[in-house]
């Protein structure tokens, strides 16, 4: 799959740009501020119908601007489709697929996987639980459509819960049979969505310590699931937590609370993990991702790497430079374009190179 042309119009700091880009390396080198994180970022909403930098749609629209569009042409196995989206302050996104909109916006994920590598990705070692669980639910929804219903039946259901759990603790008054219905669902939903993650996750692993040996070859790691499940039924811990869900106001037991544990050796990868193995550990998901989605639907899906040269050491950089030939089409962007030249130069790779300063965009010819 790949992004063949890119249209932008008040689009963060770009007020217009028309991008044409390679089938394989394309390579967006300028200043720190220039806009190589945005254009790959516009890339990324075109994918998810999201951005991947701000949780507010209305934060892409160029300052002093009423609204922005983005639009893009992409081929998958031969077929060109049209992709747009029309933002408006205060108004409803606007998201198209060949010139229709569409009447559910999940029913686009999934339909142009993009896999992002940016410097934060290391917060999937450092941060809480949430995180991880975000990764691994975005990938298997990209993948399958039964999951990503399911997730969303299981939050919507799992809210409702919550707030009758706070109704109860504010009144003083508990009617567990209330309850009782949110706990058939949360019971019928939740152990699917476990049951998926188990199996996702045996498959991803092999990939994910695949790609870990390439670019690191003396060290050993693993990822595992942590459930509740694995040791209680559904129904029996959330009947058994009431007490405790009435003190916090919130569901304590269930797929919302699982973790997936990184592991270095036999110790734990945030405890023991340098910053360049946790950085190489999450670098090689992303290629396990990649991997796993060009498994499930025949193609590769575009890669996006924000910025990645300056958190490896040379030996991992030329590890992975060994592989671009192997996938699809790649966007790399660096603020040091004569150490990213000499690099790709380094190691045979042609591409495409676009300059950019303050928003506009200059192709090398």
């Amino acid at each position: 799959m790949t992004i063949d042309h890119l249209h932008l119009l008040n689009f963060k700091n770009y007020a217009e740009a028309e991008i044409s880009f390679s089938p394989k390396l394309n390579v967006l080198v300028g200043k720190n501020g220039s806009g190589k994180t945005n254009l790959v970022d516009a890339i990324y909403f075109l994918s998810f119908s999201k951005g991947a930098i701000s949780t507010s749609d209305q934060h892409y629209i160029k300052d002093g601007q009423l609204q922005c569009v983005i639009r893009g042409n992409f081929t998958v196995q031969q077929k060109t489709h049209d992709l747009s989206s029309a933002l408006q302050a205060g108004q409803k996104k606007i998201f198209r697929e060949d010139g229709l909109d569409y009447t559910k916006l999940s029913d686009h994920i999934g339909k142009y996987p993009v896999v992002l590598v940016v410097p934060d990705d290391a917060d999937l070692v450092k941060e809480g639980s949430e995180s991880r669980r975000r990764f691994f639910d975005s990938l298997i929804s990209q993948l399958d459509k039964d999951y990503l219903e399911n997730l969303m039946r299981y939050n919507h259901c799992l809210k409702q819960r919550n707030s009758l759990l706070k109704m109860f603790a504010e009144s003083g008054k508990q009617d567990w049979t209330m309850i009782e219905s949110y706990d058939e669902v949360l019971t019928q939903v939740g152990s699917t969505i476990f049951s998926k993650r188990e199996d996702f996750l045996k498959e991803f692993l092999v990939e994910f310590q695949k790609y870990y040996q390439w670019l690191v070859a003396t060290e050993t790691v693993d990822l595992s699931y942590s459930s509740g499940l694995k040791t209680q039924a559904f129904k029996t811990g959330l009947l058994e937590s009431r007490g405790k869900d009435l003190a916090l106001q919130r569901t304590s037991f269930g797929i919302h609370r699982d973790d997936f544990v990184f592991s270095l050796g036999s110790g734990d990868l945030k405890r023991l993990g340098s910053q360049g193995q946790q950085k190489s550990f999450v670098l090689a998901m992303k290629l396990a991702q990649l991997e796993i989605v060009k498994n499930h639907k025949g193609f590769y899906p575009i890669l996006l790497l924000d910025d990645v040269f300056d958190k490896l050491d040379s030996d991992r950089i030329q590890q992975l430079l060994k592989v671009f030939p192997t996938f699809g089409q790649i966007f790399l962007t660096d603020a040091r374009p004569d150490r990213t030249l000499h690099l790709l130069e380094s190691a045979g790779l042609s591409k495409k190179i676009f300059r950019i300063d303050k928003g506009e965009i200059v192709a090398d010819e």
